[in-house]
């Protein structure tokens, strides 16, 4: 017997992670809600950049050029790290963490090496399914990608356990997945609606403020011409794509890079973007797919 949606909240990720689903009857829905936030917090504890233990931990914590056997749930966000950055010639980086450190967003992790200067996404070399290898010293950060494949492997477990509509949102990183449409309102970094809204049906939707974007981005490190920059700090970067991994990610890639790669990238993964500024209420620029 099913019910009406069942709705749960939890702090995760950093944020408050909600989820709700529809057409499970209340045991199923529960035990399915409870399963997608394990994952979520799961996929936290494999790919923090803080915590002990982690496979980010145990990468820094290894001899440059020794292979390194991680979670194929780590495998696969680097994967699609190294694949995004290679696409936008790395305005979407996953080793910026040592610009981090040395502006006192990150602390310094437990390494026994300090990353090298040239060090980039290219000297991560990933094999089989689960092992990684560092060519260069670096430190990675995958904060701009792992919480959008946290809520992709949310809505998973929520549509195989057979909800007909669900929908994990983790701070305004979220997906949806059924036939029916959802409004979702585009809100700045104080989480008051800002923008337009947008209706969503089975995909994602990412949303990062520029506040945030100028500490996750290499482009930032080493250009003042950061977007950031130029629209100031009342702004932020919607994404909308068919993976919230993807929608995370190419928040960077619409903000960092320029005009015209920023459009060849959306394209390639099959998204949109768009650049408000949320002070002056009205978007500033789009970049369509």
């Amino acid at each position: 017997m099913t019910t009406g949606p069942m709705r749960r909240a939890r702090p995760l990720l950093g944020t408050l992670v909600e989820i709700r689903v529809e057409g499970l009857g209340p045991a199923d829905a529960g035990r399915a809600i409870d399963r997608a936030f394990g994952e979520i917090a799961a996929v936290h504890r494999l790919m923090s950049f803080h915590e002990c233990g982690s496979d980010l931990d145990r990468l820094h914590r290894t001899r440059i050029g020794e292979r390194v056997v991680v979670d194929a749930r780590t495998h696969d966000v680097l994967a699609w790290s190294l694949r995004i950055a290679a696409a936008s010639a790395g305005a979407f980086d996953p080793t910026v963490a040592a610009q981090q450190v040395g502006r006192g967003v990150l602390p310094p992790p437990a390494s026994a090496w300090a990353p090298h200067p040239l060090a980039d996404w290219r000297d991560i070399e990933l094999s089989d399914a689960t092992q990684v290898r560092l060519a260069r010293p670096l430190w990675i950060d995958l904060g701009g990608i792992a919480k959008g494949y946290a809520v992709d492997r949310a809505l998973e477990i929520l549509v195989d356990a057979g909800a007909t509509q669900a929908c994990v949102n983790a701070g305004g990183d979220l997906r949806v997945a059924g036939p029916r449409a959802e409004l979702v309102h585009i809100r700045n970094d104080s989480g008051i609606a800002a923008g337009p809204s947008v209706h969503l049906a089975d995909g994602a939707l990412a949303t990062s403020a520029f506040s945030s974007l100028a500490q996750t981005s290499r482009a930032r490190a080493r250009s003042d011409r950061f977007a950031g920059a130029r629209e100031g700090p009342c702004a932020t970067v919607s994404v909308a794509a068919p993976l919230c991994v993807l929608a995370d990610a190419l928040t960077k890639v619409a903000a960092v890079a320029d005009a015209d790669t920023a459009q060849r990238v959306l394209r390639r993964f099959g998204a949109q973007a768009a650049l408000l500024s949320w002070c002056k209420r009205r978007r500033a620029r789009r970049a369509a797919a």
